[in-house]
């Protein structure tokens, strides 16, 4: 599945960048991310709770932060399993300025596979707008902070 749209972040585009990039930050705003752990050097290790539809499971995996150009661009990598199924995804975020305040457009595939895809398939495109759009809100409380 294709995932594709833009954010407004109140903040420079620098700040919005170093934001990006926070394990701590990024953890506070993935919807159900219950850890992320450095592993090295922008990799960390995850541990996500996913609820779609009647199914919930928990998800272990990594967050990968590749291909930096700051503080315009970045490649952003999603691995998890879990009991339920699995998650790869993959997706470039664009960042530009945009008055005082930055302008994240991102462009990327979600592959979701096993009990969670054949169950919840007619769910997965819905969820994954609305855990995008919380990422995003949750980031623009932590730039407002």
């Amino acid at each position: 599945m294709k995932v594709a749209g833009s954010y407004t972040v109140p903040a420079p585009r620098e700040r919005a960048y170093v934001l990006l990039h926070d394990p701590i930050v990024l953890a506070k705003c993935m919807p159900g991310c219950e850890a992320l752990d450095r592993i090295s050097e922008n990799e960390y290790a995850m541990r996500m709770k996913m609820l779609l539809g009647s199914m919930s499971g928990l998800f272990e995996g990594k967050v990968k932060l590749a291909e930096a150009n700051p503080p315009a661009s970045f490649r952003l990598m999603v691995t998890g399993t879990g009991k339920i199924g699995f998650m790869n995804g993959e997706g470039v975020l664009t960042l530009a300025d945009a008055d005082g305040r930055t302008s994240v457009h991102y462009e990327g595939e979600v592959q979701v596979g096993g009990t969670i895809a054949s169950v919840g398939q007619r769910l997965i495109d819905t969820t994954s707008r609305m855990l995008i759009k919380r990422f995003f809100e949750k980031l623009s409380k932590e730039a407002s902070a």
